[in-house]
């Protein structure tokens, strides 16, 4: 019998094991979209998310790119930000008690421009730190050194999973620039560098031009393109990937809906995460976290883990 034809069902078991990080469901937040928690409060209760990841930080302070950074294209936006961050000691000294009490799975995103950058950050954060997992950005595509190069050498890639990796007992998450040519090469090398967890997809490389002024609308040219508009990309990598490796997988995307994450938990994710929806509808991880456990409901799934690679 098809599980569409089960019979519906009362409850359903939420609850993701992306390896040694367990959520209580499968809908967290990206960084860069959700600030360090306590701006979306009045909006999403962090309690009810299965977890959130912090905007990144860098092991120095950072102003960002030069303004314009953000355009909005068909379907997506594009943005060139740059990493703006406080840089680690302001984060650990002003943020981290705050960030400790958030009652949920806390990620943290560190970003570096050498290796001895990924080691000084993944030094910083350690079990009982406050941070439960730790995101590895090696694929930022708007800062002019450092995590392009990461990002799109799979030896590279690799050298930097494996520092972040003997230098934190944190769980490792790898995060995937979709700027290759080979997509699950990438994912073996991050994987075979020790990571934990692997999520994917960061954003594609784009630009938009001002017809009038003639010129580029981001003052850095180039920039990152999230949203609707590459969900398609996000959904197909997620779907190679996931055959390619045995580590879990977040997958995000352009995910606003919770059909959309359904597509992600089919093609291969274990969890979803949520990035410039946040900014289109601040509640949209509790709509995708509803439509998810009705879907689960409707079709007679008692685990939401039993959707994983169902594509396949």
């Amino acid at each position: 019998m098809l599980k569409s034809e089960v019979s519906n069902i009362d409850k359903v078991n939420l609850q993701v094991n992306l390896g040694p990080l367990t959520l209580k469901n499968p809908v967290i937040t990206s960084s860069g979209t959700y600030g360090f928690g306590e701006e979306y409060a009045p909006y999403c209760p962090v309690e009810k998310l299965g977890g959130i990841t912090l905007k990144g930080v860098t092991p120095k302070p950072r102003l960002g790119n030069p303004v314009p950074r953000l355009a909005e294209t068909p379907a997506g936006l594009l943005n060139s930000v740059g990493l703006e961050n406080p840089g680690l000691e302001e984060f650990v000294q002003a943020y981290l008690p705050k960030v400790r009490e958030l009652p949920t799975t806390v990620i943290a995103n560190i970003s570096g421009f050498s290796l001895e950058d990924y080691r000084v950050m993944a030094k910083a954060f350690q079990k009982g730190s406050g941070i439960d997992a730790l995101e590895v950005n090696i694929s930022c595509p708007n800062v002019k050194h450092g995590g392009m190069h990461f990002g799109t050498d799979p030896e590279s890639a690799k050298e930097v999973i494996s520092l972040v990796k003997a230098e934190t007992d944190l769980p490792v998450i790898a995060k995937l620039s979709p700027n290759v040519t080979d997509i699950v090469g990438m994912a073996k090398a991050v994987e075979s560098g020790g990571a934990d967890i692997i999520s994917l997809i960061n954003t594609l490389l784009g630009m938009s031009i001002d017809i009038e002024k003639r010129q580029p609308i981001l003052a850095n040219k180039v920039g990152g393109l999230s949203g609707p508009a590459i969900r398609p990309v996000a959904v197909r990598m997620v779907w190679q990937v996931s055959q390619a490796v045995k580590v879990p997988i977040i997958g995000m995307g352009g995910i606003l809906t919770w059909q959309d994450a359904i597509e992600f938990l089919l093609a291969g994710a274990s969890a979803v995460s949520i990035g410039t929806g946040n900014f289109m509808n601040p509640v949209a991880p509790l709509e995708v976290l509803k439509g998810i456990e009705e879907y689960c409901q409707r079709h007679g799934f008692p685990s939401v883990g039993e959707l994983v690679g169902l594509a396949h």
